[in-house]
């Protein structure tokens, strides 16, 4: 800081400094001072003010230089406000806890981006090694395409059956990466309308029909009404959770049904044991079944909670290991039929 500029910051003070000499001397000649007297007044009162200035800048330009010396050893600059020496003076240690609020709030934040981030990269990275699993598979399947020629039309559809299965995994894992994507900006993908539930359930059904005939499940669907919310979202979290009974239950019975402003996702399959019911809609948890299978991401269910969050939808998740997993859906702004 130049001596210049400390000046300038301190053009009001020197003002009425100013006043303040130039009213002390009138009233010193007013009192009867002589000229000399007056002049030596004002001297005096010129000095010590001058040296005042003097001393002011030199300690304020030490506390500036120490300051950015610290940022300049800092590797992270936005930290510096934590580690400030705290001021002296009354006015200035009001500024210093507002700025430290600030610098907090920053830090925070900056944290905050950078955990998302590396959470961000750790699902892309699972999402990479689970994506390989139904690529590898199409590989396989069509590396043995030359057989097919001599093959029955039964082992024929078979093994198209199982290609198409193997390309909705993928294109399952597709979808799934770009919504958690575009999950911070989920508002600017949403369309609000009115539709009716049992159309949004038979797309999600019809979307999943090759994974769910692999997995060997049965879907029966049943109900209506007439809803307000965003129907691709909603078809999306749908198709989450047939994905996870086809992951996790192959072969069980599921049953949806929509009524009265609800939709009920229900199967009868391994269940979710009690201690981790709370816990399956968090990001990356696989819980036990997760666990014995060795694919799972655990962003499905995460993904069902966010989402349902952004859309005003009550979520509701009950489970008996060994017996059955029931998830609800409860929509606020509704039409009955």
């Amino acid at each position: 800081m130049r001596l210049g500029e400390y000046l300038s910051a301190k053009a009001i003070t020197l003002c009425f400094l100013g006043i303040g000499g130039i009213l002390l001397c009138a009233m010193a000649a007013v009192a009867g001072l002589e000229g000399d007297g007056v002049f030596l007044l004002a001297a005096g009162y010129l000095l010590l003010v001058s040296a005042w200035l003097l001393a002011s800048f030199w300690i304020e330009r030490g506390r500036i230089r120490r300051v950015e010396q610290l940022a300049e050893m800092m590797p992270e600059k936005y930290l510096l406000g934590e580690v400030l020496p705290a001021p002296c003076d009354p006015v200035e240690r009001r500024y210093f806890r507002v700025m430290k609020e600030i610098s907090r709030s920053a830090v925070g934040r900056v944290e905050q981006s950078r955990r998302e981030k590396e959470e961000y990269c750790d699902y892309v990275e699972s999402w990479i090694h689970e994506l390989k699993t139904p690529l590898t598979a199409c590989a396989l399947i069509l590396s043995n395409s030359n057989d097919m020629k001599y093959a029955s039309p039964a082992a024929i559809d078979t093994r198209l059956r199982k290609l198409r299965a193997e390309l909705k995994r993928a294109d399952n894992l597709t979808e799934t990466i770009l919504y958690y994507a575009r999950l911070r900006t989920a508002q600017k993908d949403t369309m609000i309308r009115q539709f009716q539930a049992a159309e949004v359930i038979g797309e999600a059904v019809k979307s999943q029909m090759e994974l769910l005939m692999a997995a060997g499940i049965q879907v029966e669907a049943e109900g209506d009404f007439t809803a307000h919310s965003d129907s691709k979202a909603l078809c999306f979290l749908l198709k989450q959770l047939l994905i996870n009974c086809a992951k996790y239950c192959p072969g069980c019975l599921v049953r949806i049904c929509a009524e009265e402003g609800k939709i009920t996702v229900e199967d009868n399959g391994i269940g979710i044991p009690s201690q981790e019911l709370s816990r399956v809609t968090e990001r990356g948890f696989t819980g036990t079944n997760g666990r014995r299978l060795g694919s799972s991401t655990g962003m499905g269910l995460y993904l069902v909670r966010e989402l349902c969050q952004w859309l005003d939808i009550a979520l509701e998740l009950s489970s008996v290991e060994g017996e059955y997993t029931r998830v609800t859906l409860s929509f606020g702004n509704l039409t009955k039929m």
